[in-house]
């Protein structure tokens, strides 16, 4: 089991319990991967860069980043297959909860497109989870700190 420190320290949380929310639908997933936020960059060089040294520039636009949601839950989940259909760009937020389900912190994506959903092996034997993966391109990803 992953365990994740709190910020401003505290009593690490056990990392099996997201919530995911887009377009105030809500869903639960054991495995989050992909989270990080990237910025283009060039580097420049002019004429005096041999004594001066070079120059990065970053510029302020996001790039779209590939996450993926694993084995998670979902009820009524019709809005995902319509927003694989349409290739939407819509918000979405990701909150690590505690054992109790309070979100301790989140990550907030201003774009996400859904690329690739993926159903389990149905079973009518066993209580098997919903969702495999969902795989999304993130763009303009943000940590939130709750209290």
């Amino acid at each position: 089991m992953v365990r994740i420190a709190l910020p401003g320290g505290g009593e690490p949380l056990a990392a099996y319990n997201f919530r995911v929310t887009v377009d105030a639908q809500a869903m639960s997933f054991a495995k989050v991967s992909g989270l990080h936020r990237e910025h283009q960059t060039l580097t420049y060089r002019h004429g005096l860069s041999f004594r001066e040294g070079e120059e990065i520039a970053k510029y302020r636009i996001d790039k779209y980043v590939p996450v993926t949601l694993e084995r998670g839950s979902a009820t009524g989940a019709k809005f995902l297959y319509q927003w694989l259909e349409e290739q939407g760009r819509r918000a979405m937020e990701i909150s690590l909860c505690d054992e109790r389900g309070t979100p301790v912190l989140a990550w907030r994506i201003a774009q996400a497109i859904a690329v690739k959903l993926t159903a389990p092996t149905f079973d009518a034997k066993a209580n098997e989870i919903a969702i495999e993966t969902l795989e999304i391109k993130a763009a303009g990803i943000s940590v939130v700190h709750l209290p």
